[in-house]
């Protein structure tokens, strides 16, 4: 996955900005130590009025490393969407919606994630791929998945990581999601019924054969692991288009947002909620980290489960 031209200069500049901030804390400290040494005056090092100021970011710096590494990863936000369409008359549908577990070796919000969707009552849970940083993680992978009930099904489809790296795993064995390589099902509540469709990573050209004879009348959901198909799929056919894979930055910052995304389209379709023609494009930020040698961090991105309310247009 490659980075735009603006994600690179934004990388760029972030990393320059910190080595500038704590090089200059450094060259203070050590200025201050020799001066100590030498028993000549070091407050004027210290506590000079630009010395304070300098202290004061490079201590607010760590705090946010602090936060974005043992604080924010534990803070699961459940966001909730309503829908409203014409296309239902009686039946309301509640889909639940998770990606990027990016399960260790070591647990991490398993348990929460168990408990949270559990107390959501979910009709349909849906997973856009990135499952595993770590093979050893696969049997406690399953056993989560297992765990997860919707009376109306429970589908998945792949990501970049199990079309690189795990392709030869049997993921989802005795785990009650069905994966939708190339298909598409219909679910069923109250004799009303929504489309679930769902492309394999590696399988991103299908597209066109997969929707192509999707009844408009039907309200559909259309699954990808990333963002990249939403300006090709949009139109009467796809209601809603769930995703993953930019994590919303994994490391966000305030006003500006995600630093990077690895989407082709960068930082267009970052997190959250677009209108993309007649189709509501749904980025979820995702539950894990990205493996080493990135940092386990998030900050302003928190983990995110995402809920859907897919009601009659009439209340």
């Amino acid at each position: 996955m490659s980075l735009t031209t603006q994600e690179r200069v934004s990388l760029i500049l972030f990393f320059l900005v910190l080595m500038v901030l704590y090089g200059a804390e450094i060259f203070v400290l050590v200025r201050a130590i020799i001066a100590i040494a030498r028993r000549r005056g070091f407050r004027r090092f210290l506590w000079s009025r630009p010395a304070i100021v300098l202290h004061s970011l490079a201590g607010l710096g760590l705090v946010c490393i602090a936060y974005g590494r043992f604080v924010e990863p534990r803070l699961i936000e459940v966001t909730m969407t309503t829908i409203r369409t014409p296309k239902l008359e009686d039946a309301s549908f509640r889909i639940v919606h998770i990606t990027d577990l990016h399960l260790d070796r070591k647990p991490h919000n398993e348990t929460r994630l168990l408990s949270i969707i559990d107390s959501l009552n979910p009709d349909v849970i849906v997973a856009t791929g990135d499952y595993l940083n770590d093979a050893f993680a696969l049997p406690r992978f399953r056993s989560v998945l297992a765990r997860l009930k919707a009376p109306l099904g429970a589908f998945a489809v792949t990501g970049n990581f199990e079309s690189f790296r795990w392709s030869d795993l049997d993921l989802f064995s005795e785990t009650g999601f069905r994966v939708l390589e190339e298909d598409t099902v219909a679910v069923t509540k109250r004799g009303e019924t929504i489309g679930i469709s769902g492309l394999n990573f590696d399988r991103a050209g299908a597209w066109v054969n997969l929707l192509a004879d999707l009844p408009e009348e039907r309200f559909d959901v259309f699954l990808y692991h990333m963002p990249d198909l939403i300006e090709d799929v949009s139109g009467p056919g796809v209601d809603l288009y769930l995703c993953g894979h930019t994590h919303g930055g994994q490391v966000a910052l305030p006003w500006y947002g995600a630093l990077i995304t690895f989407s082709k389209f960068g930082k267009k379709y970052e997190s959250g909620p677009y209108r993309v023609g007649e189709t509501l494009l749904y980025v979820n930020r995702g539950l894990g980290f990205e493996p080493r040698p990135a940092p386990p961090v998030r900050f302003c991105a928190r983990p995110e489960i995402a809920v859907f309310d897919v009601m009659p247009a009439r209340p």
